[in-house]
């Protein structure tokens, strides 16, 4: 109780901060320029939030998505990883805005032979001939993969200190003994990532592929933290179901929906992007092998994905070599808090964007947290129905790139720098109590969003923190973000300000959206929380 106290009164404190920056909530689908053009590396989605599955409570759950969009029917190739890039997890636990824990992934693929440069065959013609598809018969035993082409496997490595140079490097392995009906990989300190799933002949049901894709979650220990001695981390990397709910089309298309629309909080239209899948990076880590240390709760998290600085084209390719890569690693994707490179950095910045570290984002992006133009942009689409707030914008600075004092920032050294940023001191919100947190007659699912409610002079002052506020949920976004958190209907209304004075902002009560609600309902209650990805037949 006494953390949740703090907490709130922190938000109190925080007034308008703590939503004003909620601008930043939604996916990094193809959000730069350069990272179009590499769908491989693309980070798309990025959470972090205390766990919520029963007996998890001291534990945090960290989901990094990549390859967007991805379309259920990818064959014959589907959505392999990038053997020649890193895929990263970065946590700052002493608030500098650099990273203190790393952690690093690197991916294996290789054919299903005894050298890997082969595969299956077909005995045809006398002579064996190698057979074009990823499968060629059906994958629902996990540790029987004879008729799997491809064999995707990774490694995992925790850092410390610089990731570039770091203090200590550390491998996380597999158990000696893995758990029956689990996959062997090919190398003792490798992980097998499942297969996409390539439809119903080849697995069965959702529930079939679900069974033998959980054969691929991993029970680990995480090197130099006691606290897996007895409380086992958890891992998982595989394909999921698209999380993100959006009205993409219209948004991107100078938000082609009338406001009408947009003020309905009662819509419930289909979602778009609802029949995609990406690759998801889970782990779900004791909260004390992340912190600090006991007296410094909140940690900062971000990820992302370099490849080498040069790119050769083989002249003979292999299935193992299409190219020749080399120099020192360049970090090309970035992702934080959520749509920050779509709406926030302007264009001619957002290759750099992805290339940087949150220490350098005040000096390099300083002007687009001040002084936003989304808002602006709304006055220009919408007229006089959606007039941009009045006066600086200073309220984005705390969620962007400081935290809130006595809410999520990192103490002692509250450095300035995009990251989302988790209090693992507040207790996570169960998601029957997600559920129960909405407000009436919407759809939606606000997180913290409804912690505020109108001062005694609305016209004047801005809302204050009301802890008896019946949907209030300070466990949600903009303290870290959760599947369920619909960060884009939180954004349209925080963008408004929704938290400032009518005086200030006059559509601070309009209830924007974008009529495709988010909410805990959609996912699942357990580890890794997203759903099973949707089948190619």
């Amino acid at each position: 109780m006494r953390n949740k106290r703090a907490l709130l009164t922190g938000l109190a404190l925080g007034g308008v901060m703590v939503l004003g920056g909620s601008e930043a909530g939604a996916s990094s689908h193809r959000e730069a320029p350069f990272i179009t053009q590499n769908p491989k590396v693309d980070n798309t989605d990025f959470y972090i939030f205390n766990s919520y599955e029963t007996g998890r409570d001291d534990y945090v759950t960290i989901l990094a998505n990549f390859i967007p969009l991805q379309s259920n029917y990818g064959g014959p190739n589907f959505f392999t990883m990038d053997p020649e890039a890193l895929y990263e997890i970065h946590i700052d636990n002493d608030g500098d805005a650099k990273e203190d824990i790393t952690f690093q992934f690197r991916f294996f693929n290789r054919l299903n032979d005894a050298t890997g440069n082969t595969g299956l065959t077909l005995a045809l013609g006398g002579a064996p001939v190698s057979v074009p598809l990823y499968n060629i018969g059906g994958l629902t035993d996990a540790s029987n993969q004879d008729a799997r082409n491809v064999k995707e496997e990774y490694e995992l490595k925790i850092l410390r200190g610089p990731r570039r140079a770091p203090t200590k490097t550390d491998p996380i392995v597999p158990a000696a003994t893995l758990p029956a009906g689990s996959p062997v990989p090919s190398v003792a300190t490798r992980f097998v990532k499942p297969a996409d799933f390539i439809g119903t002949k080849s697995f069965g049901t959702t529930t079939n592929y679900d069974t033998y894709a959980g054969k691929h979650s991993y029970s680990v220990d995480i090197p130099g933290c006691a606290g897996t001695a007895t409380k086992k981390a958890r891992l998982f990397v595989g394909q999921r179901a698209e999380g993100f709910a959006v009205n993409l089309g219209p948004i991107f298309d100078l938000v082609n929906a009338p406001l009408s629309v947009l003020a309905d909080p009662s819509l419930n239209a289909p979602n778009p992007i609802g029949g995609a899948n990406v690759t998801t990076l889970a782990l779900e880590i004791p909260k004390e092998c992340l912190t600090k240390d006991a007296m410094s709760p909140t940690i900062g998290a971000w990820s992302t994905a370099s490849v080498r600085q040069a790119r050769a084209l083989n002249p003979a390719a292999s299935f193992t070599k299409p190219s020749r890569e080399g120099g020192a690693w360049v970090q090309v994707s970035r992702l934080g808090s959520p749509l920050v490179n779509e709406v926030v950095i302007g264009l001619k910045d957002k290759n750099k964007f992805n290339n940087s570290e949150p220490k350098d984002d005040v000096a390099n992006f300083g002007p687009y947290i001040l002084t936003p133009t989304l808002p602006k942009l709304l006055e220009i689409l919408f007229g006089p129905t959606a007039v941009n707030p009045t006066g600086s914008r200073a309220d984005l600075l705390a969620i962007f790139a400081t935290g809130l004092d006595k809410v999520n920032q990192i103490k002692p050294m509250p450095a300035a720098g995009e990251m989302l940023r988790l209090n693992t001191a507040l207790p996570a919100t169960s998601s029957a109590d997600q559920m129960t947190r909405r407000k009436a007659g919407e759809v939606a699912q606000m997180g913290a969003l409804y912690c505020f409610v109108n001062a005694a002079n609305p016209t004047t002052d801005g809302k204050v923190l009301n802890t008896a506020a019946t949907n209030c949920d300070p466990a949600g976004f903009p303290n870290g973000r959760r599947p369920g958190d619909d960060v884009v209907d939180i954004a349209l209304r925080a963008v408004m300000g929704y938290v400032l004075s009518q005086q200030s902002a006059p559509n601070t009560d309009v209830p924007l959206g974008d009529a495709v609600p988010q909410h805990a309902g959609q996912f699942d209650a357990v580890f890794p929380y997203l759903k099973p990805p949707h089948p190619g037949s």
